[in-house]
C-alpha cells in the first residue's frame, strides 16, 4: 500500500497570500457537489475547510477518481491555491477567498452514510448523537467548545504557577466519607469485603497537604457523585481545586477575581469590573430569592410585612404575627395582562408549593385585584409603590415561611424574565454571595446537617450560637455565581480539632464516628495545622457558560446521559461470574 501524501497545511490555513502555492490537505469531505463536469469537494478538519476543485480539463484522473467520494470519506489531496472567480468568494469564512485546484487525490479511508449530517444545525436526538459521539465530535460546535475547553486549561495553569502555587495529585482511590452525595464505591479484591470510594472531591486530602507545609496547591481534578443529574451535573466532573494557608476570605475572593479577570480577558475578549458584587446569604434571597441569584435583569423582591402586619387579610397578617413573610416584586408594564394569562401565573405559583398568589393591577382605573376586598385600595398602592410599582405595572405577592416565600418568589421571579425576554444574554452576572447558613436541621435525618460541609468554619460572631442558636450560626462560606449559576465555592476551614469534634457533635457526629471516619484528617490537626480555606471551581459549568450552551454535555468529550449511562460504550456494563468471585461479590 502506497503511502499517503502528508498534508503541508490544515483545512484552515490557506489564504489569498498563498495563491501559486502548491500544497497538500488531509481532511474529511465534508460536502461533495458534482456540477455535471466540474466537482467542488469541501474538505474539513478540526482547523476548518477549504473548497477543493476538480476539473477533467486540468487532471482527468483525479477528476475520475473525485467520482466516487462521498461524505465523511477520509482523503489527501494535492493542488495549487488560485483565488476563486470573481463573484463566487466566501467571505464567510477564512478560506473564501481561494480554492485549490486538484491533481491528485487519495482515498484514505471510505466511510458509511452517517447516521445524522456532521452539521451544527443537526436535529437528530441528543441520544442518537452520544451514541454515535465520535461523529458528534466532528461537529465545528463541540470541536470549539472542546478546544475552548484546553485554553481555558491553560490559563489557569499557567494563572497558578505564576503565583506560587503547587499542583499535586491526589488519590482517586480513597476512604469514603460522607460529603452530601452518594459514593462511588469500588470493592477491593485483596481486602474482602472492604471498599474504597472515588473522591467526591480532595476535600480532606487538600486540607492535609495544608498540614503538611504546601502552602498553595491546586489542582484540575475529576470528582465522581453518585447524584440525580440534570443539565449542569454529570456523575463525573472536572473542578479546579485551590487550598491556601495563612488567609482569610478576602485573599480567596482577590485570587478568584484576578483568575476570572484574566479567563475573560484572553478567552472573551471582555474587561471585567472588579471588585465584583457582594451579597450575604440572606441580602441574596431577600432582594432575588435565591443563594445563586441572576442579576441581568431587575425585577428585585421586597418584603411587606410592615404594611399588612395589621391588616384584615387574615393570610397575610396571621402569617406576619407567626412569624412568616410576606413579600413580592413588581413586573413593569404587567397591569395589561389577560386574566387568561393571571391564571396560569396562579397555577404556576401553586405548584411550587404556594398556597396561593397575591396580585394587583395598577390600570387606568386605578388599582384592581381579586383581594380588593381584603386589602382595599389604599393597602394596595402603598404596598405597589413600597415594591416600585406604578401606573402600568403588576405586584405579585406570596406569603409564607421565611424560606419558601423567598423561594418560590425567586423562581417565579426567573420564570417572568423567562416570558418577558428580559435576560440580556450579553450581560455578565459575576458575583459573590458570602456567609450561608452553617447548619441546617434535617427532617429527614432528624439532626443538624452541613450546608456546605464538615469542615467549613463557623463565623468567628456566630461561634457563641453554636449550641444555643445552631441554626442561626452562618458559616465563612463563599460561593462564586455567574449568570444565575453557582461555578465556584469554598470556606475557610476549621483548623483546631476541639472546634472540629464539636461541629461533628452538633451533627450528631460521636467522637467514635468521627474517629472512624475522619481519624486521619483529626490526627493531623493535632501536629500544628495552619489556618487555611480554599474554593473549587467547577470547571465542566464554567465552560458551558463561557461558550454559551446551555447542558455540560455540550463541553465534555464522552458525557454520560440523565440517567448516567455511555450510550457510546455501554457503560455501565455486566462482567463476567470470574470477576465478581475475585472481589467476593454477589449480585442479587
Amino acid at each position: 500500500m502506497a503511502l499517503f501524501s502528508k498534508r503541508t497545511h490544515t483545512c484552515g490555513a490557506l489564504r489569498s497570500e498563498d495563491i501559486g502555492t502548491r500544497v497538500t490537505l488531509n481532511g474529511w469531505v465534508d460536502v461533495r457537489r458534482d456540477l455535471g463536469g466540474v466537482i467542488f469537494i469541501d474538505i474539513r478538519d478540526r482547523y476548518g475547510k477549504t473548497q477543493v476543485v476538480f476539473n477533467p480539463q486540468r487532471h482527468a484522473g483525479a477528476h475520475q477518481l473525485a467520482k466516487d467520494l462521498r461524505n465523511e470519506f477520509v482523503i489527501a489531496v494535492s493542488g495549487v491555491v488560485e483565488k476563486r472567480p470573481e463573484g463566487t468568494e466566501n467571505p464567510e469564512i477564512p478560506t473564501g477567498m481561494v480554492d485549490v485546484l486538484a491533481d491528485d487525490v487519495q482515498i484514505l479511508s471510505k466511510a458509511d452514510t452517517p447516521p445524522f449530517p456532521i452539521d451544527d444545525s443537526v436535529d437528530a436526538s441528543e441520544d442518537l448523537r452520544l451514541k454515535y459521539r465520535y461523529l458528534d465530535l466532528r461537529r465545528p460546535v463541540l470541536q470549539h467548545n472542546l478546544m475552548f475547553r484546553h485554553r481555558l486549561y491553560q490559563v489557569v495553569h499557567r494563572y497558578f504557577d505564576e503565583r506560587g502555587f503547587v499542583e499535586i495529585e491526589t488519590p482517586i482511590l480513597m476512604k469514603s466519607t460522607p460529603e452530601g452525595a452518594r459514593d462511588y464505591l469500588v470493592p477491593s479484591r485483596v481486602h474482602r469485603g472492604k471498599f474504597y470510594a472515588l473522591p467526591q472531591s480532595p476535600q480532606t486530602y487538600k486540607q492535609i497537604l495544608m498540614v503538611s507545609g504546601f502552602d498553595r496547591y491546586m489542582q484540575i481534578v475529576k470528582c465522581f457523585r453518585d447524584e440525580d443529574l440534570r443539565a449542569d451535573r454529570q456523575p463525573e466532573f472536572t473542578q479546579i481545586d485551590v487550598e491556601m494557608s495563612f488567609v482569610d476570605e478576602s485573599d480567596i475572593r482577590d485570587l478568584t477575581e484576578g483568575l476570572m479577570r484574566i479567563i475573560f480577558k484572553e478567552l472573551k475578549g471582555i474587561d471585567l469590573t472588579l471588585p465584583l458584587p457582594s451579597f450575604t446569604f440572606k441580602e441574596a434571597m431577600e432582594q432575588y430569592g435565591s443563594d445563586k441569584p441572576d442579576i441581568r435583569f431587575g425585577l428585585k423582591l421586597g418584603c411587606v410585612n410592615e404594611l399588612v402586619k395589621d391588616c384584615g387579610f387574615k393570610i397575610f397578617s396571621e402569617g406576619v404575627k407567626k412569624g412568616g413573610t410576606v413579600a413580592g416584586f413588581v413586573v413593569p408594564g404587567g397591569a395589561s395582562f389577560t386574566r387568561n394569562q393571571m391564571d396560569n401565573l396562579v397555577d404556576f405559583t401553586k405548584s411550587l408549593g404556594a398556597g396561593g398568589l397575591v396580585y394587583a393591577k395598577w390600570t387606568e382605573n386605578g388599582l384592581e385585584s381579586p383581594s380588593e376586598k381584603f386589602l382595599g385600595k389604599d393597602l394596595l398602592e402603598r404596598i405597589m409603590v413600597h415594591l416600585g410599582g406604578s401606573k402600568g405595572d403588576l405586584a405579585l405577592l406570596v406569603s409564607d415561611t421565611w424560606t419558601k416565600t423567598y423561594t418560590i418568589l425567586g423562581t417565579l421571579r426567573l420564570e417572568m424574565a423567562r416570558r418577558l425576554n428580559l435576560i440580556d444574554e450579553s450581560k455578565i452576572g459575576l458575583l459573590w454571595v458570602r456567609e450561608f447558613p452553617l447548619l441546617e436541621y434535617s427532617e429527614e435525618d432528624k439532626r443538624f446537617v452541613a450546608v456546605h460541609h464538615p469542615f467549613t468554619s463557623p463565623h468567628p460572631d456566630d461561634i457563641g450560637l453554636l449550641e444555643s442558636d445552631t441554626a442561626r450560626a452562618r458559616a465563612r462560606a463563599y460561593d462564586l455565581v455567574l449568570n444565575g449559576t453557582e461555578v465556584a465555592g469554598g470556606s475557610i476551614r476549621i483548623h483546631d480539632q476541639t472546634l472540629q469534634k464539636q461541629m461533628f457533635s452538633l451533627m450528631g457526629i460521636g467522637e467514635e464516628e468521627a474517629m472512624t471516619k475522619f481519624g486521619f484528617l483529626l490526627s493531623a490537626f493535632r501536629f500544628g495545622a495552619p489556618p487555611h480555606g480554599g474554593i473549587a471551581f467547577g470547571f465542566d459549568r464554567l465552560t458551558m457558560l463561557l461558550t454559551g450552551m446551555k447542558s455540560i454535555r455540550d463541553v465534555m468529550a464522552f458525557p454520560k446521559t440523565a440517567s448516567a449511562v455511555s450510550l457510546m460504550d455501554e457503560a455501565p456494563s455486566e462482567v463476567d461470574d470470574k470477576q465478581l468471585r475475585e472481589l467476593h461479590i454477589r449480585t442479587v
